[in-house]
């Protein structure tokens, strides 16, 4: 009996199959195995399109080749299509059944459906665990970029909730994650780790606001919480927004802080570093502040019992080299290698006994004559010298450089040498 085309039609049409390629199935269904030519011509479709239709039909299953000279093609019988169709829907409705209650209970926690108030979408979700599981299934779906101002006290909470992960999942899908909060000793571990998922920056001033800009489309603003309004954890508030003033607000809000805010390196650096303390040394009064230390330091002894106190002198004296780098620096102009140069060389020929002139181009070395360190002493100036050109180069270049530590014993009346290289 041959096939009813109309609902096997429809059927076909409901399964995303295109028409001709519909009435090529049916067809071969009906006749029989036939080749490219034959079933383009039984259902006047031209030979191209009709070649188009056929690849479509077998990767779908529905046609199959059988032989090779000529190569017909034999069509799945519709018992089977229809029984496979059926089988396909009983699936889906099974899956539909099983994952029920999971999609209602998070439709449920996601805070319902967004509200439209004069065409505008809000969403507002109440609880912590609804909030964390809505934010991170929205970083979890971002495609470009993620914008995070976040409290010092937050980022306990969001390693603690799994987000971290998310972070860095969506930086290795080349989504551009961006954090500015205040780094400080008490949450220095976390901002490590969080570090390693998204570009971090410390803010100097506080950050009032907690809010998550995903993909310059939404924007996740944070309303009350445990440390505003709410009593604690669970009565957080967050809204939902893509309201376009919204999202330029927060957007600019998240800006000015990144802008002034501090690289992580850097914190960390300034964290984990001891404070300084000064002693200013002014002319015709040096002894003041070497009473001082000495001072401290029979202070120290006495009050720990040790016999002597240790010194480093490279580190000392190559501080003492940098602020004199610094300060020189600040005397010359220039921010290329020749201008820098230059400028060194004038502050050599003016100020101190010293001169110095470019001995060789490549690499690029200085010579220095007479140098005031070395004369003095040559153990010093070996450090001394090096680390105040260092200085120097990098405070007047905002670059990174190598110079190389001459030996002044040797060089004594020919120079001190030092090679100059970008690192």
């Amino acid at each position: 009996m041959a096939p009813n085309r109309v609902g096997l039609l429809r059927l076909l049409a409901e399964h995303n199959v295109p028409e001709a390629a519909a009435r090529m199935y049916i067809v071969a269904s009906r006749s029989g195995p036939m080749t490219a030519s034959e079933l383009s011509r039984a259902t006047a479709i031209h030979r191209v399109h009709g070649y188009r239709f056929l690849k479509d039909l077998v990767q779908r299953g529905l046609l199959r080749p059988v032989g090779t000279r000529p190569m017909r093609f034999a069509a799945l019988p519709v018992e089977e299509l229809v029984d496979r169709w059926i089988g396909d829907a009983s699936r889906r409705l099974d899956g539909l059944r099983r994952d029920r209650d999971q999609i209602l209970h998070e439709w449920k926690e996601s805070g319902a459906s967004p509200e439209e108030v004069g065409g505008r979408h809000f969403v507002v979700i109440e609880g912590r665990g609804p909030i964390n599981r809505f934010i991170e299934r929205r970083w979890g779906a971002a495609r470009r970029s993620i914008e995070i101002t976040a409290r010092a006290s937050s980022l306990g909470r969001i390693i603690d909730g799994g987000m971290d992960r998310t972070l860095r999942a969506a930086t290795k899908r080349g989504v551009r994650s961006r954090m500015i909060t205040e780094v400080t000793p008490s949450n220095l571990s976390e901002a490590k780790i969080l570090a390693s998922g998204v570009e971090l920056r410390h803010s100097p001033r506080h950050v009032s606001s907690r809010t998550s800009v995903i993909d310059n489309a939404g924007v996740a603003l944070f309303v009350t919480g445990e440390e505003g309004l709410g009593s604690s954890d669970d009565e957080q508030v967050l809204l939902w927004t893509t309201e376009p003033r919204f999202l330029t607000l927060t957007r600019q809000y998240h800006r000015r802080l990144w802008t002034r805010g501090i690289p992580m390196h850097e914190r960390v650096a300034e964290v984990e570093s001891p404070s300084r303390a000064l002693l200013p040394v002014v002319r015709g009064h040096a002894s003041e502040p070497f009473r001082r230390l000495a001072s401290l330091t029979e202070l120290g002894m006495t009050a720990t019992g040790v016999r002597e106190m240790q010194l480093d002198l490279t580190t000392f004296i190559e501080g003492v080299a940098g602020q004199v780098g610094r300060q020189v620096a600040q005397s010359i102009e220039g921010s290329t290698p020749d201008e820098i140069i230059a400028g060194l060389e004038g502050f050599y020929a003016q100020h101190a006994t010293a001169r110095m002139d470019e001995a060789r181009s490549h690499p690029r070395t200085l010579r220095v004559r007479n140098c005031f360190a070395c004369v003095q002493s040559p153990e010093v100036g070996r450090l001394f010298c090096p680390k105040m050109l260092q200085t120097v180069l990098e405070t007047r270049s905002n670059g990174l450089w190598e110079v190389s530590k001459p030996d002044p014993t040797r060089h004594a009346k020919k120079g001190c040498l030092f090679s100059l290289r970008a690192a």
